[in-house]
Order: C-alpha cells, then sequence, then structure tokens
C-alpha cells in the first residue's frame, strides 16, 4: 500500500503484501483493503495488489446525512492513545444512514508531525469508509500563517491518496480568529482571500467546500467576531457552503432549530448575494440521547432533530449533519437516519 504526499515528501511508506497476510492471518477482512489476490497457484504467479480508480465525489460528496469526525476523537497524538472513534466505526455510519464523513484531515499546531494528520488512521479511515459506502471529505481548519503552511497542508489533503483512494472533497474550516490577527480582521479576511484564490488555483476544477460560522452570530449576536467578512469576494471560489448552526448554544429564539439552522442559510445566500448557493447545514452540538461518549458542551436534543431537518428541507439544502459522531448517541443516530430517510 501506498501513501502520498506532494511535493519533495514523496513516497512516505510502502505495506505491500504483508498487510494482506496480516488481514488474513487475523481473520479481518481483506475487502478493507479493496485488494484481490491471484487465484492461480502460487508457483504460476504472485499475490499482487489492484489499484482502485475511485472518481471524485464532486457536490455529491456534500449531499445527504452527514457526520463529523475530528483529531480529539480519533488522532493518537491528540486522544493519549485512547481514541473515541475508529475507523471500524465507519461500518455504524453507513448503517445509521450517514453517506459522508467529515474527516478533519490535517492541522496547524506544535503536536502537528506532518502535512496531515496521523496518515495510517487516514488511511484506515478512508479505505473503510468507501468499502462501507460512504464519501468521505477531508478538512482543516487554517490559522492563518503569514507563510505557505495553510495552503501546504489543504494541498496535502486534496492529494492523500491509497491504492487509488482520495478524499471526495475537501473543506476549509473558516472560523479562526485568535493569534496574531485577533484584532485585525482586516488582515484575516486579506489572507483568507489569497489563501483561497491560490488554494482554487491548485485544486482546479475539484469541489471546494467553505465551512463557515453562522450569519446570525457574525451579523447579530457578535458583529465583533469578524466584522466585513469578505463574503462576496469568496462567493465563486467555493462551491459547497456549510454554516455552522449550533443551536445548542444559544438562547430564546436562537436555540430554535428550525428557525436558527433556516434563517442561518437565508443570511448566507443573502450575504453571498447568491440565492441559489450549494448549502450543508451543520447542527448540534451533538444529540444527546443518554449515550453520548465524553460531551462536556450543551447538547442538542432529540426533539430538535426533526426541526433541524425541516429547516434544511425548506432551504433547499443539499443535505445536513450534527457536530460530531461521537457527542451524537445512538438514539440521536437512528432518529436521524429515519428522517433522512423520509
Amino acid at each position: 500500500m501506498e501513501i502520498r504526499y506532494p511535493g519533495t515528501l514523496g513516497v512516505l511508506a510502502i505495506l505491500g503484501l504483508a498487510t494482506l497476510v496480516a488481514a488474513i492471518a487475523t481473520g479481518g477482512s481483506t475487502d478493507l483493503l479493496m485488494a484481490r489476490v491471484s487465484a492461480d497457484p502460487l508457483a504460476e504467479s504472485s499475490p499482487h495488489l489492484v489499484v482502485v480508480e475511485r472518481p471524485a465525489g464532486g457536490v455529491g460528496a456534500y449531499s445527504g446525512l452527514g457526520t463529523w469526525v475530528d483529531s480529539y476523537d480519533s488522532d493518537p497524538v491528540y486522544t493519549s492513545g485512547r481514541p473515541s472513534v475508529s475507523p471500524g466505526d465507519t461500518a455504524q455510519m453507513a448503517a445509521s444512514g450517514v453517506q459522508t464523513l467529515f474527516m478533519q484531515a490535517a492541522r496547524s499546531d506544535d503536536r502537528a508531525t506532518g502535512p496531515t494528520t496521523d496518515p495510517w488512521v487516514l488511511a484506515e479511515f478512508l479505505m473503510n469508509a468507501h468499502a462501507d459506502g460512504l464519501n468521505v471529505v477531508g478538512w482543516y481548519l487554517p490559522k492563518w500563517s503569514g507563510d505557505n503552511e495553510d495552503l501546504e497542508r489543504l494541498v496535502a489533503v486534496h492529494e492523500f491518496e491509497v491504492l487509488g483512494h482520495r478524499f471526495d472533497g475537501l473543506a476549509v474550516d473558516i472560523e479562526w480568529n485568535r493569534g496574531e490577527l485577533e484584532e485585525d480582521a482586516e488582515e484575516r479576511s486579506r489572507r483568507l482571500l489569497v489563501l483561497s484564490l491560490q488554494l482554487r488555483d491548485s485544486i482546479g476544477a475539484a469541489t471546494l467546500g467553505g465551512i463557515v460560522m453562522p450569519p446570525i452570530v457574525t451579523d447579530q449576536i457578535n458583529p465583533d467576531f469578524w466584522p466585513n467578512f469578505p463574503w462576496t469576494d469568496l462567493a465563486t471560489l467555493y462551491d459547497v457552503w456549510l454554516p455552522m448552526n449550533y443551536w445548542s448554544f444559544r438562547t430564546e429564539e436562537h436555540a430554535d432549530p428550525l428557525y436558527y439552522s433556516g434563517e442561518n442559510i437565508r443570511l448566507l445566500r443573502q450575504n453571498l448575494q447568491f440565492h441559489e448557493a450549494v448549502v450543508h447545514g451543520i447542527g448540534g452540538i451533538g444529540a444527546e440521547s443518554g449515550d453520548v461518549y465524553g460531551a462536556d458542551e450543551p447538547l442538542a436534543e432529540l426533539d430538535d432533530l426533526a426541526l433541524f431537518v425541516r429547516s434544511l428541507s425548506e432551504t433547499g439544502a443539499v443535505g445536513g449533519s450534527i457536530y460530531d459522531w461521537a457527542t451524537t448517541g445512538n438514539a440521536a443516530r437512528e432518529r436521524l437516519a429515519g428522517l433522512f430517510a423520509g
């Protein structure tokens, strides 16, 4: 198995046929590896891996029911070796009606050891998810560094490949407003626009998602979060918009998922001056059902989910999801599956 990074990093590693042998010896499924072994006698031919050609997902990768996994749930560097979500969970995601896994695929901090998060974990999530019929969108949170770090990490996610498997989409998490530019929203906007232009030039016509703060927050509740956000400058650079409509943090009318999710989508399109903008709405945080792992935040309630899905339908969103998989209990997963199936 070959995992490749762009540029001068070259070939990271080759697992080869030993991976197949290990899978067979432990009773594992070779379907996970998307590989085929020749049935001819070994004296006549050698076992070989077959690379899968899988086309990118386009806008369809953002459609339907999605779920989210971040590094703090999956990457050994951030979980002290005790992840709450593992690659084997993609089977349960698929059984719960999930069509797309949004996977944090790179980070910018002192613990980051390569252009992406742990490449072996990413490879296993990617191949497991594809074997279970899921699309996988890789996402990254830029911190607006003055060098090319953000661009290099995003391109690394875009070009990440294992046995022909690549991410079906790429998304930029546009929300960082701390650090050296905390008081300089104008420079933040400039760097965001430069990064977006460079990224679009690097990935060509590939589908690009923009994960953004909900306009009710940036326009009404906290205008100082990111003053004069450059909506119209970005409108043609992103193909899908993913507003973070987390009503569980809000009070009074903003705690109503039907209003909060729907109004944020309407305001998003208004700010973009593009009323046909493709939207995948994100709700949450999590969804309480008595079996949530490690939740320490105010969670959405089971009865909120029908209203959330209704808001997506009323606004013509192509899909929706609850952030995130680990904090969405089993009863909530079942409820979402039924609502999206309906």
